[in-house]
C-alpha cells in the first residue's frame, strides 16, 4: 500500500475520532472512517507506524460513513457487493446519529425484523424474528454465539451485521431466517478520548465514554463505559437502568502476530413490561355486560396504551452479563492468516413479572366479573454459561486460472443453562381500573398487594449442550466476470437435561451437515448478479422453548425429546451495485425459504415434526451518500408466509407468527450548513399474526379453538438536528415517534407490549 495513501486515511480517521482499526480484526468496518483531514503536525511522528499489510481496510473504503464495505467475520473474505446473500451492515455513525440506545433501536434500520413479547414468566430480552422465523438464539458477539436473554446496549459496538437467509453452514444451528453479529470496539494504535452526555424526556439520563490509549509502539488499551436510566415513554411505571463496561487490551498491533484481551459487562435493573392482554375469542371472556364482544383477538377496547397491569414495587428484572474474550491472530504470509477466538460468557437473570390475562368467567352465581383480569406472578432465575473456541484459517491461493479464497475452521462449544420457574398466587383486578382488587374464587387466593410475597423457586432444571463443528468455504474467481461460492459444515451435537429430584433425565444427539452454494456474475467491478442456495437446521434443544435450552418427555405437554431437527432450505436471486463513485450501494433480492420437519403441537399438546412452513418475498436497500451532503440508509421488504402442513389443522394456510407482510425503514441526513445537519427517519411495520394459526385445546373430550390475533400496521417517524459548536464539541437533538403513534411494538400469544410514545433526547458529544 502506498504510504502517501495510508497517511491520508490515517489523518481522516484521527480527525473523526471514531478510528476502528484493530490488528485483531482483519475486516474492520470502513463505515467508521471519515473523509475529513486532521492537522498534519499532530500525526507526523506516527505516520511510519501505519501497518502496510492491511489493504482491505483502506482500499475498500468508500468515503461514506453510512456504507461499510466489509464484514468483521473472517468467514467472509469478499466485500459486501460480492457476497451472494442479503446483508445489512449498520455502522457506528448511523447508530450515533439516530440516538439508538438499545439493539432493538439499532435493528429499526433494516427491514424484515419484528419483535416478540415475553410470554408469562419466559425470559424477556432481545427476542426477535428475521424473515418470519424466530432468531432469539441467532445473535453473535464478534462472531461467537451470544445465547443469553438480555437487553443489549450498543455503547461498545462498532457496527451491527444482519445476515439474512439460512446460514447454518456459516454459524451453526439456528439461523433459519438469518443471524445478527455485533462487532465490539477494540484497542488500536491511536490516542483518542470521547464522551457523550444525554438528557431528555421520560427521565432519560445517559452518559458514555470511549478512551483509547497507545501504550507502546505495538500495544494499546481501550475502555468504554456507559450508564443509562429512563422511563418508557407512554408506559406507566416501566423503566430501565443499566451500566456497562467494555475493556480491550491489544499487543503486537501492527505486526504479524497480534493478541487481544476483551472484557464486557452489562448490568441491568429494570421494571419489566408485559403489556396489555388480548381479548380471547374462546371461553366466556366476553360474557354478559363485559362490553368486549366484537373485540375478540384484538386490543382491549377503551384501554389506554399507557396502562400498566403489573405490580409496582413488586415486579423487577435484574440481569448481569459478562463476556471474557481472547483473540489471537497470526499472518504466516500475506496470503495465509490464522485467527483463534476463545470466549467464556456468563449471564444471570432474576425476575418477577406479572402476566395480565382476561379471566374466564365462572358461571356460578356472584362470580360474573365481566372485565376481571388475572395478575399472575411469574418468577424466574436463570443462569446461562458458554465456553467456546473458534479457529479460522484463511488462505488465498491460485490453481491454474482460478483464484481461491479458502476459509477452513473448527468450533467447540459447551453451553450450560439452569432454569428455575415458579408461578405465584394471583390477584384479580379490573380491566378499566387497576386500583381495584377483586376477590377471586378458588383456586386463586386473595392477596394483599401491599404485603405481596414472591413465589418460591423449585430446584432448577439443568441442561448441557456440547457442539463440535468443522467447516470449509471457498470463493473461486474465474476470470474477470465469474465467481463460485461454496461451503460445507458438519456439526456434532449432544444435549443432556437433568431434572430436579429423582426424576430421570434425557438426552439427544445429532450429526448434521449444512451447506451453501452460489454463482456470481460480475458484469463490471462495481456490480454483481447472483443466485444462491443454502440450508439450516434447528435441533430440538434449541428451538422448542423460548425459555432457552430445554427438552421434554411429557406425554401431555410439548413432547420434544427424541425429535429430529428442523431443516430449512433457501433460494435467493439478487443483485448488488456500488454507484456514484462507490458512495452509494443499492441491492435487490428475491428469496424463498421453506422449513420442513417443522415442530407443531396438536390439540392434545403433543409435539411432532410434521410441519412445513414457507416464507418468500423481495427486499431492496440503498445505503451511503447520494451527494457529499446527503446520506441515506433505507430498506424495504415484502413477505408472504404460510403454513403448508401442520399437526394442528387450523394452522394450515395461515401466515406465520411475527412475519409482517411489509416492512420499510428510512434514515436520511443532510448538511444544510457546514456545521449543521438535519435528519429524518421513518419506519413502517405491516400486519403481524401472534401465532402460526388458531389455537386448539382438548379437555374432557371437548375441543375449543381461539382465533388468530393480528397486530395492525403502523408508521413511526423520527427527527434529528445536530450542530457542531467547535471541532470537538457537538450538540444533537433527537425526537422519537414524532406523531406520538400508539402501536403494538411486540406481540405474544397472550399479551402485547405497546411501543414507546413520543420522546426526545439532547446529547452533547465531546472529543479530547
Amino acid at each position: 500500500m502506498h504510504k502517501k495513501h495510508a497517511s491520508r486515511t490515517r489523518h481522516a480517521a484521527r480527525k473523526l475520532g471514531t478510528q476502528t482499526l484493530s490488528a485483531t480484526s482483519l475486516l474492520c468496518a470502513a463505515g467508521s472512517l471519515s473523509a475529513q483531514s486532521a492537522a498534519p503536525s499532530k500525526l507526523k511522528p506516527q505516520i511510519e507506524e501505519i501497518p502496510t499489510d492491511m489493504p482491505e481496510v483502506v482500499i475498500e473504503a468508500t468515503g461514506s460513513v453510512y456504507n461499510p464495505s466489509r464484514l468483521q467475520s473472517p468467514k467472509y473474505t469478499e466485500p459486501l457487493r460480492d457476497i451472494p446473500q442479503t446483508i445489512t451492515v449498520i455502522p457506528k455513525a448511523l447508530i450515533e446519529d439516530r440516538g439508538a440506545f438499545s439493539l432493538r433501536d439499532v435493528l429499526k434500520n433494516t427491514p424484515g425484523i419484528s419483535m416478540q413479547a415475553g410470554e408469562g414468566g419466559a425470559a424477556s430480552g432481545d427476542n426477535l424474528s428475521i424473515r418470519g422465523f424466530s432468531a432469539r438464539s441467532d445473535i453473535y458477539l464478534d462472531g461467537v454465539r451470544d445465547y443469553a436473554s438480555y437487553n443489549r446496549d450498543p455503547f461498545n459496538t462498532e457496527q451491527v451485521e444482519v445476515t439474512k437467509g439460512p446460514s447454518s453452514s456459516t454459524v451453526g444451528r439456528g439461523s433459519t431466517g438469518g443471524s445478527i453479529n455485533t462487532v465490539s470496539k477494540m484497542a488500536n494504535l491511536t490516542n483518542a478520548i470521547s464522551t457523550t452526555v444525554s438528557a431528555g424526556t421520560s427521565n432519560l439520563y445517559r452518559s458514555t465514554m470511549d478512551v483509547n490509549e497507545k501504550l507502546s509502539e505495538h500495544m494499546a488499551f481501550r475502555l468504554n463505559g456507559m450508564y443509562h436510566t429512563a422511563d418508557t415513554a407512554g408506559r406507566n411505571d416501566v423503566s430501565q437502568e443499566r451500566y456497562g463496561i467494555g475493556a480491550s487490551l491489544g499487543t503486537g498491533l501492527g505486526t504479524d502476530t497480534r493478541f487481544m484481551l476483551n472484557y464486557q459487562r452489562l448490568e441491568e435493573s429494570n421494571v419489566p413490561d408485559f403489556g396489555l392482554p388480548w381479548v380471547p375469542s374462546n371461553g366466556t371472556f366476553v360474557g354478559a355486560g363485559a362490553g368486549l364482544a366484537g373485540y375478540q383477538n384484538q386490543a382491549p377496547p377503551g384501554v389506554s396504551f399507557n396502562t400498566f397491569y403489573g405490580l409496582p414495587g413488586v415486579d423487577y428484572e435484574k440481569i448481569q452479563t459478562d463476556h471474557f474474550t481472547a483473540i489471537f491472530e497470526h499472518d504466516f504470509t500475506k496470503n495465509v492468516r490464522l485467527r483463534n477466538t476463545t470466549r467464556y460468557s456468563r449471564s444471570h437473570r432474576d425476575n418477577v413479572s406479572t402476566s395480565p390475562r382476561l379471566r374466564d368467567i365462572d358461571p356460578a352465581a356472584g362470580n360474573q366479573y365481566s372485565t376481571a383480569l388475572n395478575r399472575q406472578l411469574q418468577r424466574r432465575q436463570q443462569l446461562t454459561e458458554m465456553f467456546g473456541n473458534q479457529t479460522n484459517l484463511v488462505a488465498d491461493v491460485t490453481t491454474g486460472a482460478i483464484k481461491h479464497a479458502i476459509v477452513t475452521g473448527m468450533e467447540f462449544y459447551l453451553e450450560h443453562q439452569q432454569n428455575a420457574n415458579a408461578v405465584g398466587v394471583s390477584s384479580v383486578t379490573d380491566l378499566y381500573n387497576t386500583g381495584v382488587n377483586v376477590a377471586p374464587t378458588a383456586p386463586f387466593t386473595v392477596q394483599d398487594l401491599a404485603n405481596s410475597t414472591y413465589p418460591g423457586l423449585p430446584a432448577p432444571t439443568e441442561a448441557y449442550l456440547y457442539t463440535c463443528s468443522a467447516y470449509v468455504f471457498d470463493t473461486m474467481k474465474i476470470g474477470k466476470h465469474w465467481e463460485v461460492n461454496a461451503g460445507l459444515r458438519y456439526d456434532h451435537m449432544y444435549a443432556t437435561v437433568s431434572l430436579p429430584g429423582n426424576a430421570p433425565g434425557y438426552a439427544n444427539a445429532d450429526d448434521l451437515f449444512s451447506y451453501k452454494a452460489a454463482l456470481i456474475y460480475k458484469p463490471v467491478k462495481q456490480g454483481s448478479i447472483y443466485f444462491g442456495y443454502g440450508t439450516s437446521f434447528n435441533p430440538t434443544i434449541d428451538g422448542a422453548s423460548n425459555a432457552g435450552l430445554s427438552l421434554s418427555t411429557s406425554t401431555t405437554n410439548n413432547t420434544s425429546a427424541g425429535l429430529n431437527p428442523e431443516h430449512t432450505s433457501s433460494y435467493e436471486l439478487g443483485t448488488k451495485w456500488d454507484v456514484l463513485e462507490d458512495r452509494l450501494s443499492i441491492t435487490g433480492a428475491l428469496f424463498r425459504s421453506e422449513k420442513t420437519n417443522a415442530r407443531t403441537t396438536d390439540s392434545t399438546g403433543i409435539t411432532t415434526v410434521g410441519g412445513d412452513q414457507q416464507v418468500q418475498g423481495i427486499e431492496f436497500s440503498a445505503t451511503g451518500n447520494i451527494t457529499k451532503k446527503w446520506q441515506v440508509f433505507a430498506g424495504y421488504a415484502a413477505m408472504q408466509s404460510k403454513t403448508k402442513a401442520s399437526s394442528n389443522a387450523p394452522d394450515v394456510g395461515q401466515a406465520l407468527s411475527n412475519a409482517p407482510n411489509q416492512t420499510f425503514n428510512l434514515w436520511t441526513t443532510y448538511n444544510i450548513l457546514e456545521k449543521m445537519q438535519v435528519g429524518f427517519g421513518a419506519q413502517y411495520m405491516g400486519v403481524r399474526a401472534s401465532s402460526n394459526g388458531a389455537t386448539s385445546a382438548t379437555s374432557g373430550g371437548v375441543t375449543t379453538t381461539s382465533g388468530i390475533r393480528y397486530a395492525p400496521c403502523y408508521w413511526t417517524m423520527d427527527a434529528m438536528l445536530s450542530y457542531k459548536v467547535t471541532e470537538k464539541f457537538t450538540l444533537r437533538l433527537n425526537v422519537y415517534n414524532l406523531a406520538n403513534e400508539r402501536y403494538i411494538g411486540s406481540i405474544g400469544g397472550g399479551q402485547f407490549v405497546p411501543g414507546a410514545g413520543r420522546s426526545a433526547a439532547l446529547t452533547a458529544s465531546i472529543k479530547f
